[in-house]
Order: C-alpha cells, then structure tokens, then sequence
C-alpha cells in the first residue's frame, strides 16, 4: 500500500514514511493509491470483533507488513484501545466497549466518541497516532517537532497523546481567547517540558495558515523535522475509519441494511473518513454534514461554490472547535469527485490558497455530489441550546454544543426508516457555560478534573506571524 499526494507531484510513499509529515511536499494531502475494499463476507466477520480487533483488520489493509510488522501494529492498537484509557463513559455504558451507542429513538442513535482522556472524540486517533509517533520514531532513533492548530478539541487530544513521549515536542497554535475555558485549561494547565502552547492573535484559519506556511518550508521542515497532527495527518483520518464501521455493526443485523451518519463538520476531518469508510464497501446511505454558523460547508453542498471566508468573516461561536471556514481535509473529497485528477485540483487550489472560491457547476462535477451521499445543513446559536433543552427532556441525555449541531440537523434531514448516527464530538463538561445558559445547571464531569480551570497555566501569546512562530520553535529545540 502506497500513499498519492491529491497534487499529484509527489512520489508515493509507504505510510511509515507520510506518518510524520502532514502535508505533502507539493502541498496536496495524501491518500491511498487505491482504496481497500471490505466485501460482504469480510463485514459478517466483523460482527464478532470488539474494537480492537475491528481497529486491526480494517488498518492492516492500510499498513503493509513490510512496512510495520502487523504483529507490532496489532500490539501498538492493542495498547491504544483499552478501557483505562476511554474511561469516562457514560451510567450503563462499558468502557471496554471504547465507543458505545446510545439508542435516542427507533432509528436514531448517538455515537460516543469522548469517553477518551480529553472528553473529545480527537482521542480516538490521537491516542493511536502518539503511540505509532514513538513506535516509529524509536525504530529510526529520530526526533520531531510537531506543529499543529487547534480550535479547540485537537490541541488538547494530540497533547495528552504526545506528552511524555521519547523524541517529540509538540507546538500546538490556538486562537487567542475563542476556545472555551475548559478546553484552554486542560491544554495551558500542562507543564511537561515537551508541550509548548502557543495562543495565536486571530482565530483558527489564521493559526492553520502558519501550520501550512511552515509545513510548505521544506528546508525548515528538514532542518527541524517538522511532523503535524492535525487531520491533514492520514494516521488520524486511518483511525477514525474505524468507529464508522463500529457504529454500523452496533444497529444493523445484515450488511443488507444502510445506514446515515451525521457529523458535527469544521475542518472536515471526521466526515472525511466516513467517506472513506464508504469508498472502502461501507453500506452507508447519507453522510450529512452540520455546520454551525461558519457554513462554508453548508454552502458548497448546496450550490457547488466553495468560498473560504476570511478572519473577519469567520465567527466565533458556542461551539467554537467548528469556528473554521477553510476546512483542511475537503481536498481529500474534493480530490475523489473530479475523478482523482490532480490537475484539476492543483487548479481549484491554486484559487483557493490566493484567497479565492472555485465554482464546481459548470463542468458537472457538483452534480455528482449526491453519488457520494453527502447531504449538508447548519445551525446557530439558538438552535443548538434549543437542542440541548430538547435533547435532555425528550431523551434524559445532555449533549455538548457540537453535537447539538449535528442532532439539530439529522433530525431535519434523515429518512425515519434508516437508521441515522450522530456522531458525538465531546462531552458537555467541555462546554459548560452554553451547557448552563441551556439547561440552567452545570453539566456533570469527571471527579478527576474537577478543579481543572484553577491549575497554574502557561502560554505563550504571539501575532498571527509565520515568522514569529518558526523563531519560538528554533529557540526551543
């Protein structure tokens, strides 16, 4: 198995080889050369695995033997998914179940992703990811310098995931004051000597811009061995594959039986691998992405046009980890729908990295949308704290504000006689001020992170400088 860039110039490479690096050297993103595809007899076998073995069979077809003896890859997941690592699940739950469904009503179900160590649905890869990092990284005797963005949720999942770990620093960009308190305690508040916080004067397009600008240095990113975690990283987008097919097992009886996914959509990461999950034999009938009011998203799959806002119009929401209107993995999609030319793509991309849209209708291509099964909507402020209050009087279960989008706009869009999953992006905990103005009560967290907001925290702040932020990395290497 080897991995294409989506612009097409850049060699192919084994997955050790692209674990590290995010983008590729021409810019693109990468993908399989082909797609592994899972007949009907492969996804009966899979109903007796848990999630483990699940995890294996299905990233065993994505890492060649050759490449990472299957033995060490089953040990590296065997060691990743346990349940004293996702331990936070909710009454009635199993932990060893990693991510458990929660039946809502006939035909609707939420999927749980946040029982991980930062309550986000970012740990299902990130906890993988950090232990295939030090795997790879301690067979070669190398070191890296991760450089990420967050909008909130990833920083914290790749820190807890990277911290301590032999061979890595991480330097993780957040957007000054927009993530909320929680989420900015559980990163600043660490004090390993491998995690650096840098709080970037902007909002997240502007942090993610730095994260390329430097990732498209290719002497810096040589000299200081510079590895990303973000999605554009295919480790994360590998792991995710797995809980698509997870949740499907979980509520349907034959692989006859399609199902819908709905999933709360920033930069486009999470949804992306349940398009790949699709493109590998998964029945999935829909997968509907929910935006909150940075709709860019939204807009290109109702008319086509895909038009990245800039700071100015980029607004900071209550549910601030979707506060992205250039969303980093649409290339991966986009890449698939013109039929895999990397031509067009290098073109559409050329307009959108100097600041432009591109416009699919005209050649067609956008009419070839629904033959993937994306369907879109969005949701606002209002929506989603009537969701939380609906949510918790109609099913007795508190959702943070992401899924809140993501329920809103499964329920307008599904069809009653498909089953439809709505994926869980965090615990409410996470959230707690729009959990309160909602519900009036504080949502309930982990005994263990009480008093999580008071511990001493340390950052450092800088101007949106692409400069300014290979200066702090050179200084701290």
């Amino acid at each position: 198995m080897k991995y294409i860039s989506t612009r097409g110039q850049s060699p192919a490479l084994s997955f050790s080889e692209i674990l590290l690096g995010g983008l590729a050297p021409d810019g693109g993103l990468y993908l399989p050369e082909q797609y592994p595809q899972f007949s009907d007899a492969d996804l009966t076998a899979m109903r007796g695995m848990n999630y483990r073995e699940l995890a294996f069979a299905i990233l065993s077809r994505l890492v060649d033997d050759s490449d990472i003896p299957h033995s060490d890859l089953k040990a590296i997941i065997d060691k990743t998914y346990r349940a004293e690592v996702y331990g936070f699940a909710r009454a009635g739950q199993s932990a060893e179940d990693i991510t458990p469904t929660l039946k809502l009503e006939e035909n609707l179900y939420l999927l749980s992703l946040s029982n991980g160590p930062t309550l986000a649905f970012k740990d299902m890869a990130m906890q993988l990811l950090g232990n295939l990092f030090e795997y790879v990284l301690s067979k070669t005797g190398q070191t890296t310098n991760i450089l990420g963005a967050t909008s909130g949720d990833t920083g914290s999942a790749a820190e807890y995931a990277m911290r301590g770990k032999k061979g890595v620093r991480v330097f993780m960009l957040s957007p000054y004051q927009k993530m909320s308190r929680f989420q900015t305690a559980q990163m600043f508040s660490l004090q390993d000597d491998n995690i650096f916080n840098i709080a970037v004067k902007g909002v997240f397009d502007d942090a993610q811009d730095i994260v390329k600008a430097v990732s498209n240095d290719h002497d810096f990113k040589a000299q200081y061995k510079i590895g990303a975690v973000n999605s554009i990283n295919w480790g994360r987008i590998a792991a995710q594959i797995v809980y698509y097919f997870k949740g499907y097992l979980a509520v349907t009886r034959d692989n006859k039986q399609k199902v819908s996914f709905t999933v709360p959509s920033g930069n486009f990461g999470n949804v992306c691998a349940g398009h790949i999950a699709r493109m590998m034999g998964l029945p999935v009938e829909q997968l509907i992405v929910a935006t909150n009011e940075n709709d860019v998203l939204d807009e290109f799959f109702r008319t086509g046009v895909y038009a990245p806002r800039g700071a100015a119009n980029t607004y900071h929401t209550s549910s601030p980890s979707m506060d992205i209107s250039k969303a980093s993995n649409f290339e991966r999609f986009v890449f698939d729908l013109v039929g895999q030319d990397s031509a067009r793509v290098r073109e559409l991309w050329t307009a959108v990295d100097h600041g432009g849209k591109f416009d699919l209708n005209a050649d067609g291509y956008f009419d070839q949308v629904a033959d993937f099964g994306f369907v879109s909507g969005s949701s606002n402020h209002a929506d989603r704290l009537n969701t939380i209050r609906a949510s918790k009087q109609k099913y007795g279960v508190t959702i943070d504000t992401h899924t809140a989008d993501g329920l809103k706009v499964a329920l307008e869009k599904r069809d009653p006689q498909v089953p439809m999953l709505v994926l869980e992006t965090a615990l409410p905990a996470k959230f707690e001020d729009a959990i309160v103005e909602a519900l009036g009560v504080a949502p309930e967290r982990p005994a263990s992170l009480n008093g999580l907001e008071d511990l001493p925290q340390r950052s450092t702040v800088m101007d949106a400088s692409v400069d300014a932020v290979k200066a702090f990395i050179v200084a701290n290497t």
